[in-house]
C-alpha cells in the first residue's frame, strides 16, 4: 500500500495533473492527518500528511513512490445563504463566526455544513438559506498552519489581549469555554451561550 506524506506547491505540468489519479474527500476527511483512504481508481492507500494540514480541491500529493495524486474536493449537504444586502450576509457571517462554524466565504454567499439548529438561526436572521449538494472549501489560516481553530501560540496571544481589552471596557470576566476541536464541529448548537459573569 502506497503512502501519501507530502502536499506540492511547484506548480505541475498540466499533462501530469490530468494523469494523476484522484482521491475524492469530503471536507472532515480533508482535514484528517492521518487517513485509510480510498483513490477513484480503487487503490487503497494511508494518508499521513503533517498535522494541521487542510486539503484543498486540487491539491497535488506526493506518494512515497514519488507518483502524485490529485485531491478533489467531494459534493456534501451544505447551506448556501444568500441575502438582500450586504448588510444581513455580514450579520449572518458574524452570528456563525460566533459560534467558530467553518464557513466558506464567496462574493455574495455563505456556504456551510448543512445543520438543522443553524438553518433555523440564520431563516430567523432574514437570510436566503437553500440546502444544496456541493464540494466545501471553508475559510482557513485564520489561526495558523490551516488549522480552524488551532490553538497556536499567535491565535493565545491575540486571544489573551482581546480578552484583557474586553475587560478593561466591560468590567466582567468572559468565560470562552467552547471545545475548539482542530476539525469537524463538535459543539452542542443547542444551548451555546458565553458565561458573562458581572462583578
Amino acid at each position: 500500500m502506497r503512502t501519501i506524506d507530502k502536499r506540492l506547491s511547484a506548480k505541475l505540468a498540466p499533462v501530469l495533473v490530468k494523469r494523476a489519479p484522484t482521491l475524492t474527500l469530503a471536507f472532515d476527511a480533508r482535514c484528517k492527518s492521518r487517513l485509510a483512504a480510498t483513490l477513484d481508481n480503487g487503490e487503497e492507500v494511508a494518508l499521513v500528511m503533517p498535522r494541521g494540514t487542510v486539503l484543498a480541491d486540487g491539491d497535488m500529493l506526493v506518494a512515497d513512490d514519488g507518483g502524485f495524486v490529485r485531491v478533489v474536493a467531494a459534493e456534501e449537504d451544505v447551506l448556501i445563504v444568500r441575502a438582500p444586502s450586504v448588510r444581513m450576509l455580514t450579520r449572518a457571517a458574524y452570528h456563525l463566526g460566533n459560534r467558530h462554524t467553518p464557513v466558506e466565504v464567496g462574493a455574495d454567499y455563505l456556504k456551510l455544513e448543512a445543520d438543522p439548529v443553524l438553518e433555523d438561526m440564520l431563516k430567523r436572521l432574514g437570510v436566503v438559506v437553500a440546502r444544496e449538494s456541493q464540494p466545501f472549501q471553508p475559510e482557513t489560516g485564520a489561526y495558523g498552519g490551516g488549522h480552524r481553530h488551532g490553538h497556536d501560540e499567535t491565535f493565545s496571544e491575540d486571544y489573551a489581549l482581546a480578552q484583557k481589552v474586553f475587560d478593561e471596557h466591560h468590567g466582567h470576566d468572559h468565560s470562552h469555554d467552547h471545545d475548539h476541536s482542530s476539525c469537524g464541529h463538535d459543539h452542542d448548537h443547542g444551548h451555546h451561550h458565553h458565561g458573562h459573569a458581572h462583578r
